[in-house]
């Protein structure tokens, strides 16, 4: 897939996913779901909010919950849970270990279905659930593929950069690398290790 430059502006000067906002029926039981399962930590909200929510932190990004009771009514007579389906919207973790989120998942007694992603030998695995609202997410260890732009160019306008600041805070050892940092250094690393292995 090419991806061509649609103009020549600089892209917005972003840091982070500071977070994701969810409507949900009910703050208390996707509450529970953030913090029992996925481990999240309640966090202290605006007072000025005038509507019923929770903030949730963890992992680097916040998870905001925004109450809404007529999300959709389960105690319709017909009322089915939405299938888990791995190609719709989700929102993905990394984990140290697939087999025992499956584990922990059947301890909970939380319906799942896993997927595998294979590129050039190496298999990701991936397990997809639903919260209590439908909403998908994924556990996976994606970090086995390696992070490669499809292109790049030698203007600074259009070349690919990661950034790796973790909130408002820069860390200095990053700067002697210039705008780019850790992502960069693991891509050329992981470019270099292929070539090494091609070229053995």
């Amino acid at each position: 897939m090419e991806i061509e430059e649609v103009n020549s502006f600089e892209a917005l000067p972003l840091l982070s996913l500071n977070h994701v906002s969810l409507l949900c029926r009910s703050v208390p039981e996707s509450v529970r779901f953030y913090v029992d399962v996925l481990g999240f930590a309640l966090i202290k909200r605006p007072s000025s909010f005038n509507f019923n929510g929770a903030w949730l932190y963890n992992y680097g990004i916040g998870i905001h919950l925004i109450e809404n009771p007529y999300l959709y009514d389960e105690d319709m007579p017909n009322y089915e849970p939405r299938p888990i389906n791995p190609k719709d919207n989700h929102m993905s973790f990394q984990c140290t270990d697939v087999g025992l989120v499956k584990r922990r998942l059947e301890e909970m007694e939380m319906r799942y279905v896993t997927a595998v992603v294979e590129e050039a030998g190496v298999n990701v695995d991936q397990v997809f659930f639903h919260d209590p609202d439908g909403y998908m997410v994924e556990i996976c260890n994606c970090d086995k593929i390696p992070i490669i732009p499809l292109s790049s160019s030698s203007s600074s306008s259009s070349s690919v950069c990661f950034s790796t600041r973790m909130g408002s805070s820069f860390r200095k050892s990053e700067a002697a690398f210039g705008k780019c940092g850790f992502m960069e250094r693991a891509m050329m690393e992981s470019l270099s290790m292929d070539m090494m292995n091609v070229s053995i």
